[in-house]
């Protein structure tokens, strides 16, 4: 139990990394010409914009954190737990501006605190080291892809939604990779651990391409509730036929855990749209 607790605590870790990273790269992704979107050449111009670089930096640290919160604990509490990330930006655009706490973000983090209360009872205890067969994890990745990959290959100007369903579908995907780098670690297996931690990079650049190429039409607080919503979804259903996570056959329990999960999606949207949290993702 003590493991499942540090995990908890390591995954919010990486909620706050996370959500500080992604807004100091809305920040810069917002003033690079439209022309850009979809192309690498985006994010050619963004390395060179030093606040962007310290967002990727807390990124990159929300992601080791993930890392190591999956080893402590299982992936359908870890990736709901990034949605905590939204209370930094509530609490610091609460500080900064001149937004004020109402009771839509007082019902908003009710709402979040019961849905990732509901998960952690729900959910498996124990890390399950195990994980889908090869053939299945490829066939899900597949798909992954080529939705994910679908602005991409569309003639014209896709629209804003499918470019945010590939940003959250690339990195639902980040997410079970990030698993199996864990499992590969704690074996050890160092070459199927690099082996998984190559996809993660992939599947961690395109969603960051899309997701930028997003903020430049849109204010993060549009877009970020939807990427994190996907993901968390993505995740937590599909958690027992890849990650190999073993949930309880109570219906009860299983009824716990989707209307925990969705009481959790809906918390997020709603505070993700509250004015404090807007004013410090937009100003």
């Amino acid at each position: 139990m003590l493991t499942f607790v540090l995990g908890v605590v390591v995954a919010l870790a990486s909620a706050t990394s996370y959500s500080v990273g992604v807004s100091l790269q809305s920040l810069e992704a917002r003033e690079v010409p439209s022309s850009e979107s979809l192309r690498l050449s985006l994010l050619r111009r963004l390395i060179k914009r030093k606040r962007w670089l310290v967002g990727t930096l807390f990124v990159i640290a929300g992601w080791g954190f993930q890392a190591g919160a999956l080893a402590l604990a299982p992936l359908t509490v870890v990736q709901p737990a990034l949605a905590a990330g939204l209370f930094v930006l509530l609490l610091v655009g609460v500080r900064l501006t001149d937004e004020c706490v109402g009771r839509r973000e007082v019902v908003a983090v009710v709402a979040i605190f019961v849905g990732m209360t509901g998960l952690a009872f729900a959910s498996p205890k124990e890390v399950e080291a195990g994980h889908a067969p090869a053939l299945e994890i490829g066939l899900s990745l597949a798909v992954f892809a080529a939705v994910a990959l679908s602005p991409y290959v569309r003639r014209g100007r896709p629209r804003i939604w499918l470019v945010v369903l590939s940003a959250g579908l690339a990195y639902a995907c980040s997410a079970f990779l990030t698993k199996f780098v864990a499992d590969a670690i704690s074996e050890p297996e160092l070459l199927t651990a690099a082996f998984w931690l190559g996809a993660t990079v992939c599947a961690a650049g395109l969603g960051l391409l899309s997701e930028m190429t997003a903020l430049q039409e849109r204010s993060a607080i549009r877009i970020f509730p939807g990427i994190l919503v996907i993901q968390i979804v993505v995740a937590v259903v599909l958690a027992p036929l890849l990650a190999g996570e073993t949930w309880s056959s109570n219906p009860l329990v299983l009824g716990g855990l989707a209307a925990s999960l969705a009481v959790l999606a809906a918390g997020t949207a709603m505070l993700a749209s509250a004015g404090a949290v807007a004013a410090m993702v937009d100003s």
